[in-house]
């Protein structure tokens, strides 16, 4: 009897085996922790500063990215931004603070929080040069003191949607946020909605969401915090290898009332990189007009020198000018033209 009962078990015990291996398969796979950071250093000399002879060393950013990766889709992304305060005091401030979800098979993700904005973080992933500064509609136009008084901003609070297609034959990126940028207060009730799309209409050996000819669209529309109409039109045309990147883009600028004189922002730039080596050399030019009619047009040339020293450090030398329509002010004058040396680190 005993031999009956243990011949009855062994099938029992192999089945209940076999049932708990799917079970197995399905437990929730751990979540996956990652701290990084990026750096940008910089030597800046002053060319055209004739009282001060201005020549530093400085960190100019710095940011640290804590990002997470969990089941059923779910991410998340804490970017602490360190900085260059006005009174030459280092700050601290988050940068992008947003919960993420992929539902499976799907080509689209959902965010919500301190998000990207569809623009810059698009455009300086085609340039990979974000180490020498800001891209032109970011930079604007420089103001009477010397500083840079943009249009759009890389990151904003509200919800947004990111899609692809291809892979990446076609992307964009569609939010609803605040408007009033991640470094000032919230404003009032109005909302911006900004939207990108960009198509690719020939391949390259690049195949990321910048790569091969794309034909880019995008648009802003919202109210600035009063009520004054605030609203970005652009379009690029670029083109990406593994060797050789250029892009031309124009933009529109209105601040005001529809119909009121709009401003305009016209970038292009080329990045080259020799074969079978780690150096590449750069060229942009920048024009920024504040105001349709009036004389303000102010050009900015880039052009330098790059190397990939390692793959999470790279050099960068660099000249930066800027001419004006009109005569510049003494501290306009001061900052622009700038010969510097840049690094970029990550860990």
């Amino acid at each position: 009897m005993a031999f009956s009962y243990r011949r009855a078990l062994w099938p029992a015990l192999a089945a209940a085996a076999l049932r708990a291996v799917p079970l197995a398969a399905q437990a929730p796979a751990p979540p996956q922790v990652s701290v990084g950071g990026l750096a940008y250093t910089q030597f800046v000399y002053q060319l055209k500063d004739t009282l001060n002879h201005i020549n530093n060393f400085d960190v100019t950013r710095a940011y640290v990215n804590v990002i997470g990766k969990f089941s059923g889709g779910v991410g998340t992304r804490v970017t602490a931004d360190i900085y260059r305060n006005a009174d030459g005091s280092l700050g601290y401030r988050l940068k992008y603070a947003y919960a993420a979800y992929t539902p499976s098979g799907s080509p689209l993700t959902y965010k919500v929080g301190q998000i990207h904005t569809p623009w810059l973080d698009w455009e300086e992933a085609l340039w990979d040069y974000r180490m020498q500064g800001s891209m032109a509609l970011e930079r604007g136009f420089m103001t009477g003191t010397g500083t840079q008084s943009g249009y759009v901003s890389s990151s904003d609070f509200g919800v947004g949607v990111d899609g692809k297609w291809g892979p990446d034959k076609v992307n964009f990126q569609l939010t609803v946020v605040n408007g009033e940028t991640y470094n000032k207060a919230p404003g009032d009730k109005g909302k911006d909605v900004d939207g990108r799309i960009s198509i690719r209409v020939l391949d390259t050996d690049d195949s990321s969401r910048v790569g091969g000819l794309r034909v880019t669209g995008y648009a802003q529309y919202g109210r600035a915090t009063g009520g004054v109409e605030r609203n970005r039109f652009l379009g690029m045309v670029s083109y990406r290898s593994k060797q050789i990147t250029l892009a031309g883009e124009a933009a529109v600028t209105q601040d005001g009332a529809l119909g009121a004189a709009a401003g305009h922002v016209y970038s292009a730039f080329g990045v080259y990189k020799f074969p079978h080596s780690k150096a590449a050399v750069l060229a942009r030019v920048d024009i920024a007009d504040a105001q349709a009619g009036v004389a303000d047009r102010q050009t900015r040339l880039i052009g330098g020198v790059s190397y990939q020293l390692s793959p999470n450090w790279r050099l960068l030398g660099d000249w930066d000018y800027v001419s004006f329509q009109g005569t510049p002010n003494p501290a306009q004058e001061a900052v622009r033209s700038q010969a510097l040396f840049q690094t970029q680190f990550t860990f």
